[in-house]
């Protein structure tokens, strides 16, 4: 199986990605951090195929004419929500990526339209499991995962019951009562 096969990397053994083959596209206006993306992902699967681009023109060019199996943004300087509409109406995956617009209404906003995961740059090194994750969970779950993971970075950010204040709704059963039918049943 492809989670158990493992390959040689400068001498120590790792174990094979989901990301291995994928097609990733990473937008975001500062090439340092499109540099350090490109580095920590080719570092552990050096078999997945990395595009980038740092303005909003080009991001669209690539997202109307390619298919990306999961498309990195930032949110500010390239108009990462107006791309994120345009990924998602393709059905490509979306992991949303920043500094400046981490706020909880930006988490809210990323959730509510579709994308994967919502990533601090500050936690640019664990980029690669985000990744995997965001490929191997549904949307809900995802986030659930997510949440386990940044849930007590984004409280001490936030501020206390911050989820509670933005109306998020990762609640199994206020998920289950916001998607279902008009009687509230599965």
């Amino acid at each position: 199986m492809v989670w158990e096969s493992y390959c040689r990397k400068g001498g120590r053994a790792m174990k094979a990605s989901i990301l291995d083959g994928k097609r990733i596209l990473a937008v975001d206006d500062e090439p340092d951090v499109l540099t350090v993306l490109e580095e920590e992902i080719l570092d552990t699967c050096p078999r997945c195929r990395f595009e980038k681009a740092t303005r909003f023109e080009e991001a669209c060019k690539l997202l109307e004419s390619r298919s990306y199996d999961v498309v990195i943004l930032d949110i500010m300087g390239v108009r990462g929500f107006d791309l994120l509409a345009l990924a998602v109406s393709r059905n490509l995956k979306v992991v949303m990526l920043t500094a400046h617009v981490l706020t909880s209404g930006a988490l809210k906003r990323s959730f509510e339209m579709r994308a994967l995961a919502y990533l601090p740059k500050q936690k640019l090194g664990e980029i690669t499991p985000f990744l995997e994750d965001a490929l191997r969970y549904d949307f809900l779950s995802g986030w659930k995962r997510l949440m386990g993971k940044l849930g007590g970075f984004f409280s001490k950010l936030f501020g206390p019951e911050w989820e509670k204040k933005s109306h998020l709704l990762w609640d199994e059963s206020k998920t289950i009562q916001f998607s279902s039918n008009k009687e509230g049943k599965r």
